[in-house]
């Protein structure tokens, strides 16, 4: 599933390509189709997304919200335009570039009273100016639920998904079964900055690179194919192979239903 860099990255590029004029909307496999219609032909106002939600602000209570889950995604194509490939849910069109998007999780127009309610449900996202960590953390401090599961709730931190999980949880020595209660305030605020420096460095590369610069990335086999979003990592996907710090082999085992990477060294139990 994507995770947040990416939405973020997207907004960025769809303020780029389409906002402030009109833009084509359509929904070639009928899906979208009533609601692309409304929206056709109007100006995109504005961009955002927050944690793994997209929206689109046409004007008020006009809003398209994507969310991609596990299989959606975006294409960006020079003009002119090629008739539509597969099943594509939306079409944006502008002056230089269109877009379609295939297999989200939800696309759907929404009103600004919907737009606030994903807002309020959703946790601190360390992309966005508006994030309040102390909000994470008053969830965080007083929690019995371990961080692994702490750092994927949506409801807590907006964006992380399994990927930046595994590397933000090695890059500060912790253990994922810690529980939230038992993290103090200063190693929080520093697992915080991490994590909205590693975010930030995925919307600029548009890809997740973790290693820090002392640890040489020439220690890493090549990825696997699941691992293609996440080249130069410390845990993620690299069960039973050497952790780049210490040597031990990389743990794993599932983790509600997700998959948990960790180095039983460098992250000891507390």
């Amino acid at each position: 599933m994507p995770e947040g860099h990416t939405l973020h990255r997207l907004a960025r590029t769809h303020r780029r390509r389409f906002a402030g004029r009109p833009v084509e909307v359509s929904s070639p496999q009928g899906r979208f189709a009533t609601s692309a219609e409304i929206v056709d032909g109007r100006v995109l106002e504005r961009t955002e997304a927050h944690g793994k939600h997209l929206f689109h602000h046409y004007g008020p209570d006009l809003v398209v919200h994507v969310h991609l889950g596990l299989y959606g995604k975006f294409s960006d194509v020079k003009t002119p335009v090629d008739p539509p490939r597969g099943l594509v849910r939306m079409r944006m069109v502008g002056p230089s570039h269109y877009a379609d998007l295939r297999g989200p999780t939800a696309c759907e127009l929404i009103t600004d009273a919907e737009v606030d309610a994903i807002h309020d449900r959703l946790g601190a996202d360390p992309l966005r100016l508006d994030a309040d960590p102390d909000r994470a953390w008053a969830r965080i401090s007083r929690s019995r639920a371990p961080l692994a599961t702490l750092l994927m709730d949506q409801t807590v931190i907006a964006g992380v998904g399994n990927v930046y999980r595994a590397e933000a949880l090695f890059r500060l020595g912790l253990d994922p079964q810690l529980p939230g209660k038992a993290l103090d305030r200063p190693t929080w605020e520093a697992l915080w900055a991490d994590l909205v420096e590693m975010l930030r460095d995925g919307v600029k590369r548009g890809k997740i690179e973790t290693l820090r610069p002392e640890d040489d990335p020439r220690m890493l086999d090549a990825p696997d194919r699941g691992a293609l979003c996440a080249r130069k990592v410390y845990a993620y996907r690299r069960t039973g192979r050497p952790c780049l710090v210490c040597g031990t082999p990389i743990a794993h085992e599932r983790h509600l239903a997700r998959n948990l990477f960790w180095c039983p060294t460098c992250q000891p139990a507390a």
